[in-house]
């Protein structure tokens, strides 16, 4: 478990939702440790706690598979190795934050990043919520995207909203 979680969540690159996008592939697709269900409520209990929702994320799928040992071994795993690459990088940028070429690299890096989490975010929302809700999935995500983007809502305002939503839209039969 250990290794699934050093492999993935300290090297995929692109954010949280292409992390998790990883991960399902392996611990659901791959190697069965998991059910959709419960790789979908740990992904929505780690996406409504405040801090890194994807140490959340992994911390609920290590309970799932081992209570307190798996959920300690995960968040370890998923921590340690890229806090200490972050120390690293942000010792190398403060060295090199008036560099025209690493300005360009960092840019590129973002440009990428971005690229990635759209590619990866809507697939993943998809496939854990399942096909036969793919136009509800896509109006709520639309939805809390332009009133937190646009309008200017708060995050925890859209959550509570979305919610309400989620309750009282019917599913589809």
């Amino acid at each position: 478990m250990a290794d699934v979680f050093i492999r993935y969540a300290n090297f995929t690159l692109g954010g949280g939702s292409a992390t998790t996008a990883v991960i399902h592939g392996e611990i659901v697709g791959k190697r069965r440790w998991v059910s959709e269900e419960q790789f979908a409520l740990s992904y929505a209990l780690g996406r409504l706690t405040p801090g890194t929702n994807l140490l959340a994320f992994c911390v609920g799928i290590g309970w799932l598979l081992r209570r307190w040992a798996g959920a300690l071994v995960a968040l370890l795993a998923a921590s340690v190795p890229c806090t200490l690459f972050v120390l690293v990088i942000t010792v190398l940028f403060a060295e090199w934050q008036e560099n025209p070429f690493a300005q360009a690299a960092i840019k590129g890096a973002i440009a990428a990043a971005v690229a990635v989490t759209v590619k990866t975010s809507g697939p993943s929302s998809i496939r854990i919520s399942g096909r036969e809700n793919r136009i509800r999935v896509v109006l709520i995500g639309a939805t809390a995207f332009a009133l937190h983007a646009i309008a200017g809502m708060s995050p925890l305002a859209v959550l509570v909203l979305a919610a309400l939503i989620g309750l009282f839209l019917p599913e589809p039969s």
